[in-house]
């Protein structure tokens, strides 16, 4: 990689001394990442059941349930989380700081105790367990469980991307259309969503991504039921066991979705981010 590619941005004394340190410390991240990536993509294509597994059963199911659960999740992450957000970015206040800082406790909570968690929340001897039971709702191990599973790990980031984005936006603006007489509602909808629509699709995006590949909390709270509760990394691990081509035509294909999720919006940032003529 000619070293010039870096020196046609370079801005000082700081960047010039570490220039070699930076060349070298993006060739083994690259590396690091790339080669695993490589690998998987290297022994799918090696693989004799590979093209059989993208067509099987447990792919097909598997692909089916992670693509519903993840649409409808997101679905309920932006219906909540957009108007949550637009709170915590328009407020400043003690109660709402602590609110702020504990929306994003599931990003580092480990996902395993996430699922513990709901279970205890939600399960038949949980805290809310009587209450649901005598209503006649059962959560764990369905596929509503699985929903709620991959709301809890992957809000946090819509609604911290959400945040950024409505903070950013100048109030004075929204003031200024209504006292052109444009509604609070269609100043929302008409200025402030525009404004703040680069944060919020780059939110949504890694939500749905954190929510499709969502394993730990899923594994405790729905269980891995094929066909109801076994999205695609639940079906990687149970294709592991038998089918070493279901596991990679799982794995390439979450791989692909990933990739195409990161270029669309890559495409969808430029677009908006050129002024216009």
């Amino acid at each position: 990689m000619p070293i010039r590619w870096f020196r046609q941005r370079d801005s000082g004394p700081t960047l010039g001394l570490l220039a070699p340190a930076g060349l070298a410390a993006t060739v083994i991240y690259v590396l690091f990442i790339g080669l695993p990536i490589v690998a998987l993509l290297v022994r799918a294509g090696q693989q004799d059941g590979f093209v059989a597994g993208l067509t099987g059963p447990l792919v097909l199911q598997a692909l089916r349930l992670s693509l519903i659960t993840s649409a409808i999740s997101m679905i309920i992450v932006v219906l909540i989380g957009t108007p949550f957000a637009l709170l915590l970015a328009r407020r400043n206040s003690p109660a709402l700081r602590i609110i702020d800082a504990f929306v994003e406790l599931p990003i580092v909570l480990p996902p395993v105790v996430a699922g513990v968690a709901m279970l205890m929340a939600f399960g038949r001897s949980g805290l809310l367990g009587p209450a649901l039971s005598s209503a006649g709702i059962s959560l764990p191990f369905t596929t509503g469980a699985v929903v709620l599973a991959q709301i809890f790990v992957a809000a946090p980031f819509y609604v911290r991307a959400a945040r950024i984005g409505f903070a950013g936006v100048d109030v004075s603006y929204e003031d200024v259309s209504q006292t052109l007489g444009v509604s609070p509602w269609a100043t929302f909808r008409r200025l402030t969503i525009p404004l703040a629509w680069p944060s919020l699709l780059t939110g949504l995006t890694l939500a749905w991504a954190r929510a499709i590949s969502e394993f730990g909390a899923t594994i405790m709270f729905a269980g891995n039921l094929t066909g109801r509760t076994q999205t695609m990394p639940l079906a990687i691990m149970t294709a592991l066991e038998s089918s070493l081509g279901a596991a990679l035509a799982l794995s390439v294909l979450l791989l692909a979705m990933s990739a195409l999720a990161l270029a669309l919006l890559s495409a969808a940032l430029g677009r908006a981010a050129k002024p216009a003529p």
